[in-house]
């Protein structure tokens, strides 16, 4: 696979209540990039992302799932790689969201055009919000009976506020939606659903046109509100062109001004270019979301040290995800800060003091692990079989000792008990649990001496 520059990522996290259509949507993006041969749907069990047995029969993630879209937008010179990790929803597994969300650069909030805001929303804000990362939001469903744009933007700008912006407004209603119009280029979009989630570019609408231009003034003051050269060259155009427009909106997002509103049909496979396009074209590489805040020491008190994302830094990975697997045994999920890992690099893990070889690295399209020579700063990846290193630990050149603060969990609020019946049993118990706990940063164990 090719080696991407710490520019040409992007690390997303795809978050959002239960059943809002997360695991659906990115099926879509990867069937519309080319990265998979058909739609996958969840109802089949055929996503690329949530490939666990448990997951594929309750038809719900349970597991944070990792997969990856080359794509290139229109005027880029090269293709862009995209992170997409796949978060579960329900309240039951939304730890697990949490500490892999720590790996993103941005989040996509995935909300259900019929049900508007829902409590997982607000949670995943908040993460967002704690990890300090850019958002936008995806109504999707807007094909559902009932789902209704109007109703849904006003549910999320009363909850967070006026910041809450759309740059997509639909095309038709409920089992009649079948497009988008495209606020900052000023275009309608429209796809055949169940299509190859390609655009067909139209001009906008008679019956829209009104509302459009409204929309886009709108867009064009908010962008401009907080950028005085942006706001000069607004008052003599009355208007922003479209790449100042985009590198206005690209500016107010980083700096968390600006949350976008787009609109899909997951199922349909309407929508996912105009995602895609938005995902390279205004979200943030790496390096523009400025250093990575670690310390001195592993206890995270005292002195704090910034380590610059950039090739050119001293070689630092983070692990932020431990998967325990049947054939394959421990597999790491990382994150390479700063510097470029190469295959077979031995590196120091920093809180345990040991030493580990990093052979076979890969990045993963669900459960398949594609091999690649190396990883540039800002990169996500994975690699089997380590002998000590768990979530939430950092690895790197022997030089270069930082520590990264972990994703922060909540204590258990509930205690079970499990007694074996035998010895034997007691063996293997020990063992499932101690995977188990590698896994799950929420989960403590514990010996009761009396029983």
């Amino acid at each position: 696979m090719k080696s991407y520059n710490t520019e040409w990522i992007r690390n997303v996290g795809i978050v959002g209540h239960g059943d809002t259509g997360k695991t659906q949507l990115v099926s879509s993006l990867l069937f519309t990039a080319g990265m998979t041969p058909r739609l996958g749907k969840v109802s089949d069990g055929s996503t690329t992302t949530d490939w666990d047995e448990e997951e594929i029969a309750r038809k719900i993630s349970i597991n944070t799932g990792l997969a990856y879209a080359e794509w290139q937008a229109a005027g880029q010179a090269e293709k862009t790689k995209i992170n997409l990790l796949d978060t579960p929803g329900y309240t039951t597994f939304i730890n697990e969201t949490k500490s892999s969300l720590i790996a993103a650069d941005a989040s996509l909030i995935v909300v259900d055009a019929a049900a508007g805001v829902q409590v997982v929303t607000e949670r995943v804000w908040d993460y967002a919000t704690e990890y300090d990362q850019p958002r936008a939001f995806v109504l999707n469903w807007m094909d559902r009976e009932l789902a209704s744009f109007e109703r849904s933007l006003d549910s999320l700008q009363q909850v967070f506020g006026r910041g809450v912006v759309p740059v997509e407004l639909p095309i038709g209603q409920e089992k009649n939606f079948k497009g988008v119009v495209d606020l900052i280029g000023m275009i309608a979009l429209l796809y055949a659903p169940d299509g190859d989630g390609k655009a067909k570019i139209e001009e906008i609408p008679a019956d829209l046109a009104e509302q459009a231009k409204t929309a886009h003034e709108t867009l064009v003051e908010m962008v401009a509100e907080g950028d005085d050269e942006l706001m000069q060259e607004f008052f003599d155009k009355g208007t922003l062109p479209v790449e100042d427009l985009k590198k206005g909106l690209r500016g107010a997002v980083l700096a968390k001004r600006i949350f976008p509103v787009l609109l899909s049909s997951a199922l349909h496979n309407i929508g996912t270019d105009a995602i895609l396009n938005f995902l390279v074209e205004i979200f943030p590489s790496p390096a523009a979301r400025g250093k990575a805040a670690g310390h001195k020491t592993p206890d995270h008190k005292g002195d704090t040290l910034d380590r610059k994302i950039a090739d050119s830094e001293p070689l630092s990975i983070f692990v932020f995800k431990t998967l325990s697997d049947a054939f394959a045994g421990r597999i790491t999920y990382f994150k390479v800060i700063s510097g470029v890992l190469k295959n077979d690099a031995k590196l120091n893990n920093y809180n345990r003091n040991t030493q580990e070889r990093l052979q076979h690295i890969s990045t993963m399209q669900g459960k398949t692990a594609t091999a690649v020579s190396d990883l540039h700063a800002g990169d996500i990846g994975t690699v089997a079989k380590l002998k000590d290193s768990t979530t939430g630990e950092t690895l790197g050149d022997k030089n270069g000792t930082i520590f990264y603060v972990p994703a922060r969990i909540p204590e258990p609020s509930i205690t079970f008990a499990v007694e074996p019946k035998t010895r034997a049993d007691e063996d293997k118990i020990g063992q499932a649990i101690h995977r188990i706990l590698e896994e799950d940063l929420a989960l403590r164990f514990g010996r009761d001496p009396q029983t």
